[in-house]
């Protein structure tokens, strides 16, 4: 792959979720003091009255925004993901998830973006601990594109949404154009010996190794699965069928996450095989964010080399 530009997609939310204050009144921006790092301050300053800051209160957060879902509005508390999601856990589950509130939880600071902040701000459990809660829809986007695009649907979807977006510059790997849809995956590259299904930061790490792979001989399908809830079973099911071999590529824990969602699929097909490549069950250190990937083999290298070795086991 040629070289490409890289942007937060923390950016692309703040951009985004500014464009839809001002073409609906009823979109809110709950922050929690931190709207500058978060990128909600230009919303903060051409929309104030759509604007609530709580201050450093995440939990009171979730039950404002409840209470503003209940009179038509679409609040989007935005914090960072570590927060929005084990700090207000209780509150999204029993004052948003409950009662199926159109609520959204917009996050900054997914997975080990936030690097030299250290293990307390990476967020490598979040997916896992919504996507068990019921009525909860998931998303992380790949890029700046999909992060707007994806910001909008949420918008636009009746019920609660948890968004992840990177601390850190990503690539950008589709264009403006690109469409999405909640719940279903992107087909990246068509291949045929083996899948590569991703989302977030990692995508762009599966289309490298897909092109490495290529050279090798070995066909890998991209795939980025931008929601893991509702997941895309459908899509799931055709790569089993159709290839039989799956790694998993993930920014987060390995457990309960992209990974854990893909295996419950197969597991239930009976066949298939499945590699997960992620935070292996352990917590970040303070350190440069490729260097925290790599400690945890989320490399265009070793996706390479589980692909030849997955691809050596026999069925």
């Amino acid at each position: 792959m040629t070289e490409l530009k890289k942007i937060p997609t923390r950016n692309a939310f703040g951009e985004e979720i500014c464009v839809l204050g001002h073409e609906n009144p009823n979109i809110y921006v709950v922050d929690v003091d931190i709207a500058k790092s978060c990128k909600t301050d230009k919303f903060a300053k051409e929309l104030p009255l759509q604007h609530v800051n709580v201050g450093i209160a995440e939990q009171n957060a979730a039950g404002i925004a409840a209470g503003l879902a209940t009179t038509g509005k679409i609040p989007f508390v935005s914090t960072y993901a570590v927060f929005g999601s084990l700090r207000m856990a209780e509150q999204i589950r029993q004052e948003i998830c409950y009662t199926h509130l159109n609520a959204k939880i917009a996050c900054s600071h997914g997975g080990l973006t936030p690097a030299n902040d250290g293990a307390s701000h990476q967020s490598i459990e979040d997916m896992g601990v919504l996507r068990t809660i019921p009525g909860m829809t998931v998303i992380m986007p790949a890029d700046y594109y999909a992060a707007k695009a994806l910001t909008r649907k949420a918008a636009e979807f009746n019920g609660p949404v948890y968004l992840r977006f990177t601390r850190d510059a990503i690539p950008v790997i589709y264009d403006e154009n690109q469409e999405f849809e909640i719940g279903k995956a992107i087909t990246c590259k068509k291949g045929k010996d083996i899948a590569l299904i991703a989302n977030g930061d990692t995508v762009c790490l599966a289309l490298q190794a897909a092109d490495l792979l290529e050279k090798e001989g070995i066909n890998a399908e991209v795939i980025d699965m931008h929601t893991i809830k509702p997941l895309d079973v459908d899509t799931i099911k055709d790569i089993v069928n159709r290839i039989g071999n799956i790694i998993t590529i993930e920014d987060h824990n390995i457990i309960n996450g992209l990974g854990s969602a893909v295996c419950e699929v197969v597991a239930e097909m009976g066949k298939g095989k499945v590699k997960r490549i992620g935070v292996q069950d352990c917590f970040g250190q303070s350190a440069p964010y490729e260097r925290l990937l790599a400690l945890n083999g989320i490399t265009v290298d070793n996706i390479v080399d589980t692909a030849s070795k997955l691809l050596q086991i026999k069925n």
